[in-house]
C-alpha cells in the first residue's frame, strides 16, 4: 500500500517548530506518509502580494489533508506597510490565508475538543463546599460554524452608494445611522445560511451521538439578533425533535455562558455556535483545560474530503527567533492525533493521546505554561521543558 501524502503548512512564528514536532511524534507512534510543504503566510505576502498562492491550493486539491502551524494577521495598514516595494502600486488588499483557505475548500465544519488532562496543574480549579477546592473535568466540544457570519468577508468602508442605500431601507439603519456621513460609516455583515447552517447543527448532533454526549448546547444570542441567530435556534430545534430525541438541546446566550462557564464547566458536552461565538466559547473552554497550549482543532468539508488540522494559537513571532524554542507542542500534537481520527488511523491517535496523558501526569516534564513561567528565552534555565524536550517526552512514552 502506498503512503498518504500530507501537506505541511509551517505558516508564520512558531507554526515550522509545532509542526516539526507532530510530524516526529506522529512517525515515531507509527504512521507512515510523505509530507509536501505548501507555501503560505505572511513571507508570501510580503515578497509576493499573495499568503496563499496558487501553487498551494493545487496541493491541497491533490491530496486534501492538510497538517497546519500558525499564521499571522495584521490590520490593513500595518500589511501594506510591510508589503515589498514593487508591489505597493498594485492595489493588492491582506486578508488572512487561513480564511481564504476555509472558503476557497468550503472547510464549514470546526470542531474544537477541550479536554482536561489529570495533572495538568493548569486545569480550572474551583472552590466547594466547606471550603473545598473542587476541579470539575471538562470534556466539551465546540462545533463553530467556520465559512459564514462575521468571518464571511462581506464589508464595506464608506459603502458603496447601492449598498448604502439599501441600508437605508431598513428603518433601524435610517433612524440610527442615516444622520453619519457615508464616508464615515463601516459595515460587517452577519450572514447565515440554511444549507450551512443546518450542517454544522447535524455534525454537531451526529457527534454527540457517536461519543455519548446526553446534550447540545446553542450557544448563540437569538433574544437580540433574532434573524440569524433566531434562525439558528429553530433549525436546531426542528432538527433535535426530528432526529435526535435522545440528546437534549440546550440554548445559553454566549454572554451568559462566559459566565457559567466557571461555575459549571462539566455540565456541558457538545456546544455549537455561529463564527464568531464559536471562536468566543471555544477560546474560553480552552482556558479551562490549560490554555491555546492545549487547544486543538479540525476543519473539513464532508463533501470534498478535504481536511486541514492545526492548533488554535497564533504564530507568537517573539518566541520563533529563541535560540532554544520554549513553545508548547501538545495542540499541535493534540491536531494531528484529530487528523487520524478523520482518515481512519484511530488507534495511532489513541496511542498518541495516552502518551500525551501519562507524561502531563507524570509532571516531570512540563513546558513554560505548565510551569505558570512569563515566556523568555532564560526559562529553560529555571527548568521549564523545551518544545523538543516536550516532543522528546511523548515518543519515550510511546
Amino acid at each position: 500500500m502506498s503512503k498518504r501524502t500530507i501537506v505541511a503548512l509551517p505558516g508564520d512564528g512558531i507554526g515550522k517548530v509545532v509542526l516539526d514536532e507532530a510530524i516526529r511524534v506522529l512517525e515515531a507512534a507509527g504512521f507512515e506518509a510523505d509530507y509536501v510543504t505548501g507555501d503560505i503566510g505572511w513571507e508570501f505576502w510580503c515578497k509576493e502580494g499573495n499568503p496563499f498562492p496558487q501553487r498551494t491550493i493545487d496541493l491541497i486539491e491533490k491530496h486534501k489533508i492538510c497538517l497546519f502551524g500558525a499564521i499571522t494577521s495584521k490590520p490593513k495598514d500595518a500589511a501594506f506597510a510591510e508589503l515589498s516595494p514593487e508591489l505597493k502600486e498594485k492595489n493588492l488588499v491582506y486578508s488572512s490565508p487561513i480564511v481564504s483557505l476555509r472558503q476557497h475548500f468550503g472547510l464549514d465544519i470546526c470542531m474544537r475538543p477541550t479536554k482536561s488532562y489529570i495533572g495538568n496543574p493548569l486545569n480550572f480549579i474551583r472552590r466547594g463546599a466547606n471550603n473545598t477546592i473542587e476541579e470539575p473535568a471538562v470534556d466539551a466540544v465546540i462545533f463553530r460554524q467556520n465559512t459564514e457570519g462575521l468571518y464571511g468577508g462581506v464589508e464595506w468602508s464608506n459603502p458603496p452608494a447601492q449598498v448604502y442605500d439599501a441600508l437605508m431601507t431598513h428603518p433601524k439603519f435610517r433612524q440610527n445611522f442615516g444622520s453619519h456621513p457615508k464616508e464615515e460609516i463601516s459595515v460587517s455583515t452577519r450572514i447565515f445560511t440554511k444549507k450551512f447552517t443546518t450542517r454544522i447543527l447535524r455534525a454537531a448532533f451526529e457527534h454527540a451521538r457517536k461519543y455519548g454526549y446526553k446534550s447540545v448546547t446553542l450557544c448563540e444570542k437569538p433574544n437580540v439578533i433574532r434573524e440569524t441567530s433566531g434562525m439558528m435556534y429553530k433549525l436546531a430545534q426542528e432538527i433535535q425533535k426530528a432526529d435526535y430525541k435522545e440528546i437534549e438541546l440546550w440554548n445559553t446566550n454566549i454572554d451568559a455562558q462566559m459566565m457559567w462557564l466557571t461555575k459549571n464547566p462539566e455540565d456541558y458536552g457538545v456546544i455549537v455556535a455561529g463564527n464568531m461565538f464559536g471562536d468566543i466559547a471555544s477560546d474560553g473552554f480552552a482556558g479551562l483545560i490549560g490554555g491555546l497550549g492545549f487547544a486543538a482543532s479540525a476543519q473539513f468539508n464532508p463533501d470534498s474530503g478535504v481536511g486541514v488540522f492545526e492548533p488554535t494559537h497564533g504564530s507568537a513571532p517573539k518566541y520563533a527567533d529563541y535560540p532554544v524554542s520554549i513553545v508548547n507542542p501538545i495542540a499541535m500534537i493534540e491536531s494531528a492525533c484529530m487528523m487520524l481520527d478523520y482518515i481512519d488511523e484511530q488507534p495511532i491517535a489513541a496511542k498518541i493521546r495516552k502518551s500525551v496523558a501519562e507524561v502531563i501526569a507524570e509532571g516531570k516534564v512540563r513546558t513554560y505554561d505548565m510551569m505558570k513561567m512569563t515566556g523568555r528565552p532564560d526559562v529553560i534555565a529555571r527548568g521549564a521543558a523545551s518544545t523538543q524536550q516536550m516532543g522528546d517526552a511523548i515518543i519515550a512514552k510511546l
